[in-house]
């Protein structure tokens, strides 16, 4: 029975051996097979990767690893009429920082920490938040933090972040930062301000010697920091037409609010500087250059390689039309003059152009709290300041009377006498109570500055017949006819200046209620204007009826190889705005009258202070009964120009709420005006030769 036992165990074991044999192929077979599929489905993968899809996925992998970083070039300059520099670049060396691809902050702070023992920065603008963001990344003090916080674990990012912000702020005599860690947490919030692949100054002026060496013997151990330039405007001539000039962001402040996403679709990125202001900030496009371009090979968050693709071009250049000594000049007059003033005087302003091309060739204002005594140089006053101008509108109010039709170059005589309707009585300036009433036609009228001609001239366009004492009941349409032509010669519309900021002036009420209003709008006593208008109004008179846009432009030019003006690219030509239709019969009749108001011969002619200019002038004078807060005061105005033939630059001036008997104040000052005119822009012998070349307005 054993034996038979143990053979049947052997036979069983080999039949084991022999099954198990069997199966080996089998499975080396299906393993093969498996394989195979596999290998073919890797081929096919390929294939459809390499063959159908490769110069796809190449660029996207090009586009994923390679990128392009730009950096900012200097802004082109702003010179005056006379190449002198307004606006220049001050270079300085700085210390930049390049922000990598997906850099943590654990890595930043290790650089800033590094940094900050070569470099000290200002720290007076470091936020109790930068203070806190630099304090978290570090891990050590991240996790003592966390240890105060139950829960955290389990929170969002952004809430777990906003409970150890809070914790900090809730126990700040625990997180103090010495005094390196503060330098430190400045550098590192500047860092942190940066987006991926742009360059952003840790500092940018003011950097030591000692400074740049130690930083650049590091460099190696500080990804991403670099020294470089860094420009700021300067201004070599002085800082008295920055209100004219404007103003440019810092890095720290970087894109407007208002404008951002209109700059950040133009290439702008958010910390970039711009033109914040009047020049600077209209011309952007011309001053801001063009960034240079750096190819980046980036791996990982590791910046392989950096190949620059364009060296970036400096912004092309402005060159004004403003003559600086001129306007330098002009400025010390107008405070001279408001220092004169007294009383309750609120400013001077004056405005000086060529009448033929609209350049502004100087601009000057000052603002003045009668409250403190306090004067400010205020420039952009003569483009904001709304002032009720009096008579010095008068030019305007009878070319509109002679467009209409009331009056005819051969049938516009009147007679001057005190107006009285609903019991309200409205006369000329020399004939309060009808004792010098006189006969006088349009030119004369101009001459005398007569308010009566002016007010008979509103109710014969209002097509109301007057009689002494009746109630005026002409039509309100009456203010949008008068300020209809008004506006045709500039006065009460934006004159279109190159500048931001330009306001319209202020129209009064044109209700029924105010309808004895529209015989002081006749002669300047109720509309508001600025002295850029009044200086475009004159500006079109003197050019023979082409209202021209204002400008401070004169051309856009590149730099030459010593950093100076470069050739012209772009030159400003005079711009029309409108033409006033006007026979020369009729356009003659008011230039006789501007050069009577000087000149003439009559008893109560208003200008012949100014009779003494030479070259001659035309002009008109201006005074309007006004108020500042309840006192009754003056304001004085004047516009004209010179010569009288063949007219080439104009003058207007306003000088709002002087003492109630001041008198003359507005032709001292525009003698001074003209003489500093002829002596330091245009020599009175070019007079002839310019003029037979002017424009043929």
């Amino acid at each position: 029975m054993k034996n038979f036992f143990s053979r049947f165990t052997q036979h069983q074991t080999q039949r084991n051996k022999s099954s198990t044999t069997a199966q080996i192929p089998f499975r080396m077979n299906f393993l093969f097979i498996i394989v195979g599929l596999l290998f073919a489905a890797l081929i096919a993968q390929l294939a459809y990767l390499q063959i159908l899809h490769g110069t796809q996925l190449k660029a996207e992998v090009n586009r994923t690893d390679s990128t392009v970083e730009t950096n900012n070039v200097q802004r082109g300059m702003i010179f005056d009429s006379t190449g002198r520099v307004l606006v220049g670049n001050k270079t300085h060396q700085a210390i930049s920082y390049t922000k990598g691809v997906n850099v943590l902050s654990g890595d930043m702070y290790k650089i800033a920490n590094r940094l900050g023992q070569y470099l000290t920065v200002p720290t007076g603008s470091l936020t109790k938040r930068n203070r806190a963001d630099y304090y978290l990344a570090s891990s050590a003090r991240l996790n003592k933090v966390k240890s105060h916080i139950s829960g955290i674990d389990n929170m969002t990012s952004s809430a777990a972040t906003d409970k150890e912000l809070q914790y900090i702020y809730a126990h700040p005599s625990e997180f103090k930062l010495t005094k390196q860690q503060t330098n430190n947490a400045m550098i590192y919030a500047k860092m942190s301000g940066a987006y991926s692949l742009s360059t952003t100054y840790i500092k940018e002026t003011g950097v030591t010697s000692k400074e740049l060496a130690e930083v650049g013997e590091h460099l190696g151990e500080m990804p991403g920091v670099k020294v470089g330039t860094s420009w700021t405007r300067d201004y070599p001539y002085g800082s008295s037409l920055k209100s004219i000039l404007g103003t440019v962001s810092s890095e720290k402040v970087g894109l407007p609010d208002s404008k951002v996403n209109q700059y950040l679709a133009q290439g702008y990125s958010r910390n970039d500087s711009v033109g914040q202001s009047y020049l600077e900030e209209q011309y952007e496009s011309v001053l801001r250059g063009t960034k240079s371009q750096t190819d980046v090979e980036v791996s990982g968050t590791k910046i392989m390689k950096e190949v620059k693709k364009y060296g970036g071009k400096k912004g092309d250049n402005l060159q004004l039309t403003i003559n600086a000594g001129f306007q330098k000049k002009l400025q010390s007059l107008v405070r001279s003059a408001e220092a004169g003033a007294g009383g309750d005087s609120t400013g001077v302003y004056a405005v000086v152009m060529n009448p033929n091309t609209g350049a502004v060739i100087g601009m000057a204002g000052v603002d003045r709290n009668p409250s403190t005594g306090k004067v400010t140089t205020n420039a952009l006053g003569t483009i904001n300041s709304s002032i009720t101008m009096g008579s010095v509108v008068k030019g305007a109010m009878i070319s509109g009377a002679l467009m209409d039709g009331v009056i005819t170059p051969s049938n516009n005589t009147l007679t001057d006498m005190p107006i009285t309707v609903g019991g309200t009585k409205k006369a000329s300036w020399f004939n309060k109570n009808g004792g010098a009433n006189m006969a006088v036609n349009a030119s004369t009228a101009l001459e005398v500055s007569s308010n009566s001609y002016m007010m008979q001239l509103a109710m014969k366009e209002g097509n109301f017949n007057y009689t002494s004492g009746a109630a005026l009941t002409m039509s309100t349409s009456i203010f949008s006819k008068l300020r209809g032509y008004f506006n045709q010669f500039g006065l009460g519309v934006k004159t279109g200046i190159d500048l931001p900021g330009e306001t319209t002036g202020i129209a009064g009420s044109s209700s029924k209620a105010h309808i004895g209003n529209a015989l002081d709008e006749s002669f300047g006593n109720y509309d508001a204007y600025t002295t850029m208008q009044v200086a475009q109004y004159m500006s079109t008179i003197a050019n023979g009826g082409y209202r021209i846009q204002p400008h401070l432009l004169s051309s856009i030019r590149g730099t030459s190889k010593s950093g100076g003006l470069g050739a012209v690219k772009a030159s400003v030509t005079p711009t029309v705005l409108n033409e006033i239709d006007m026979t020369a019969a009729q356009r003659r009749l008011v230039t006789e009258g501007l050069y009577d108001v000087v000149h003439g011969t009559n008893t109560y002619k208003t200008g012949g202070e100014l009779s003494s200019i030479k070259p001659e002038i035309s002009a008109k004078t201006g005074t309007a009964q006004t108020y500042y807060k309840g006192t009754e005061t003056v304001t004085l105005s004047l516009a004209s120009y010179a010569p009288s033939t063949h007219p080439q630059v104009v003058v207007a001036l306003a000088m709002p709420n002087l003492n109630y008997n001041a008198e003359d104040n507005n032709m001292k000052l525009a003698k001074q005006i003209y003489s500093a005119y002829w002596s330091m822009v245009q020599s009175t012998s070019t007079i002839n030769s310019t003029s037979s070349s002017s424009s043929s307005y």
